[in-house]
């Protein structure tokens, strides 16, 4: 062995015992302290499951931007965490009792010394996930085409980066509810990450449409689909969105540590200071918040609501009035703490936010019931609640003394509707609550959709026949509105018609006669309803291509892809690809009323979904235009 030779070996082995002493050091220390704080881990405030620019992960203070995080490092941060694990002794038994630091650490160099790397990594590999248990990031998302999701390839061999510019670029809310649930369902989807975009990144654009959709637990459902060494930088921001959106501040305990190596934002070192108050770390709290005030990070408004939820830990003695005064917009911070706080958000800030932050508000279990009942019926207009959740939600209020003015007797009217003695007992009740408004108001007709679906077939005027089928179709009772096709007289009357309309579109199959001459006859009676009518019937194919191209002609409707979003969703569909025609078809939805749908936009999502299999949606969204138009 030659001199080098040797003078390498010598430093090699006594870099190894320096580096096992350390390690040695490290698990004895560990093991000691353990027992002390193992059992005080935080315990989140909600249940799991429950806007254009990009995210900020950070509380506005009162006159200074948001910031975002730079990309975090694979290293842990270097001071101690405040959640130990109760792990086992470098032996594999678990720990007694605390040994005297000499002793311990004697004993265990002794044995450390004794082990190979080999040996030393087996025992480590004791502690790891085992490789199966790991989430890879090669496909994300908790619905799998078993359980309703789009399936493995929705998104074909598209661009990660284009389809991400498109969800950035949309702004959520869309008029559609039933294009809203299909995207939910899209990015909820477990589908290949696109081969040139970061997996993290990819969870993260997905996760932020969902959020500025109202959809806050099932951001953070998806958020949670990472493992949190695999965060990057804009999932990290991302995430702390999710988790203010649905009013969870302490779900940010197991994100903290690694979103501070790389970040310097204040709404991560608050959400430091609330973990440890949770974890019984009460001095450490207050010497970050101190500490954090002092240096005029975070002020006013943000840090009072950042100190009362710290008093809400374990052991804490902090009690904090909140008033409002100089907080002048909602932001994520400013919502998520004090809707988990129950402290009343004034009203002119939450009329200042979009209907989003509405749906946010809707699940949030710490708010009373009574104060939800706005936020409740924005989240079913909006499609992040089912007409089965917002009648359950009724039920809940109902009999609530401190209830709004009038619900109580819009309650009644509705158990009536799906309980009364006779089907002309319900039906009266249901037109009670559609009123004057009927088939336009949705949440009106999300109400009693189930129960105009058990509705027998009965004789009935045309409008009443034209709501109850609206009502039905808003909620996809589509073979129970197919029953109706009976009442061919009704239907054939003047206020019948828009009932026939959505028959047309909205039936599994055919079942009306719509010749192109009572089209025709529709759209000249009807407007832009009759130009709805038009538009879903040739995007579903139900009537020839010759028919469809003359009667757009005459409407003065182009039906040629000539727009590049037009373009674009065409060949998503002839490539047969679900998740990117459902992403531009919410692009080509981004109005605020459904009088500001060109009809040529209707035609193309509707010809695009029907193409590549998602029929059904295709139908409910064409005849959601002929009954909200």
């Amino acid at each position: 062995m030659s001199r080098n030779d040797a003078g390498n070996k010598g430093k090699r082995t006594f870099l190894h015992r320096r580096w096992m002493a350390g390690a040695a050091l490290a698990l004895v220390t560990l093991s000691a302290a353990v027992p002390l704080v193992a059992s005080r881990g935080p315990t989140s405030l909600l249940p799991p499951g429950f806007g254009d620019s990009a995210p900020s992960d950070q509380p506005s203070a009162e006159s200074r931007p948001s910031q975002a995080p730079s990309s975090p490092p694979s290293a842990r941060p270097a001071n101690r965490p405040p959640l130990q694990l109760d792990l086992p002794a470098v032996d594999g038994t678990a720990p007694t009792a605390p040994v005297a630091e000499s002793a311990g650490f004697e004993n265990a160099i002794a044995e450390v010394q004794e082990l190979s790397l080999e040996e030393l990594a087996a025992q480590q590999s004791e502690y790891d996930l085992p490789p199966v248990a790991r989430r890879s990031l090669d496909s994300v998302g908790p619905l799998t085409a078993q359980n309703g999701g789009l399936g493995i390839d929705a998104y074909g061999t598209e661009s990660g980066k284009y389809l991400a510019a498109l969800m950035r670029a949309n702004k959520a809310p869309i008029v559609s509810r039933w294009a809203s649930i299909l995207l939910r369902r899209t990015l909820l989807s477990d589908t290949s990450t696109p081969r040139d975009i970061d997996g993290a990144d990819w969870v993260a654009e997905r996760a932020w449409l969902l959020i500025r959709m109202g959809e806050a637990d099932s951001a953070r459902l998806l958020v949670q689909s990472v493992d949190n060494d695999q965060f990057s930088k804009r999932l990290y921001a991302v995430a702390m969105q999710a988790y203010l959106a649905s009013a969870d501040p302490t779900g940010l305990c197991p994100l903290y540590q690694g979103a501070l190596i790389g970040s310097s934002s204040p709404g991560w070192r608050m959400a430091e200071a609330i973990c440890a108050s949770f974890a019984a770390e009460q001095g450490r709290a207050s010497a970050i918040l101190n500490q954090t005030e002092r240096r005029g990070r975070v002020s006013g408004i943000d840090y009072r609501l950042t100190e009362k939820m710290a008093g809400a830990g374990a052991n804490a003695r902090r009690s904090v009035k909140i008033e409002w005064d100089g907080g002048d917009t909602l932001t994520a911070w400013r919502f998520g703490l004090a809707t988990a706080l129950n402290v009343d958000i004034p009203q002119p800030l939450m009329m200042q936010a979009g209907p989003h932050v509405l749906a946010w508000q809707a699940r949030a279990p710490a708010l009373a019931l009574e104060k939800r009942k706005n936020a409740v019926e924005t989240a079913a207009r909006l499609g992040v609640f089912s007409s089965d959740a917002l009648v359950d939600y009724y039920a809940q209020l109902d009999g609530n003394s401190a209830a709004p003015d009038g619900f109580q007797d819009r309650a009644d009217q509705l158990r009536t509707a799906y309980t009364g003695p006779s089907a002309d007992d319900r039906i009266n009740a249901m037109r009670n609550i559609w009123g004057d408004a009927g088939r336009s108001d949705i949440v009106s007709m999300l109400m009693i959709a189930r129960a105009a679906a058990a509705l027998p077939v009965s004789s009935v005027s045309g409008a009443d026949l034209s709501n109850l089928i609206a009502a039905m179709l808003s909620a996809g009772y589509d073979l129970s509105a197919l029953r109706w096709t009976a009442q061919g007289d009704a239907l054939s009357s003047d206020e019948g018609l828009p009932g026939w309309a959505m028959l047309a579109v909205g039936a599994p199959r055919m079942v009306v006669n719509a010749t192109p001459s009572r089209v025709q006859d529709y759209i000249s009676a009807e407007g832009q309803g009759g130009e709805m009518l038009l538009a879903g019937l040739a995007g579903l194919g139900r009537i020839s291509s010759d028919d469809a191209g003359r009667l757009a002609s005459d409407a003065g409707i182009n039906l040629t892809p000539r727009s590049r979003w037009a373009q674009a969703i065409d060949r998503a569909a002839r490539k047969g690809e679900k998740g990117s025609v459902a992403i531009l078809a919410a692009v080509g939805m981004q109005v605020s009323d459904w009088r500001r749908l060109p009809p040529e936009h209707l035609y193309h999502i509707v010809a695009a979904l029907h193409r590549v299999g998602l029929n059904a949606e295709a139908r409910m969204i064409a005849a959601e235009a002929i009954m909200r138009s």
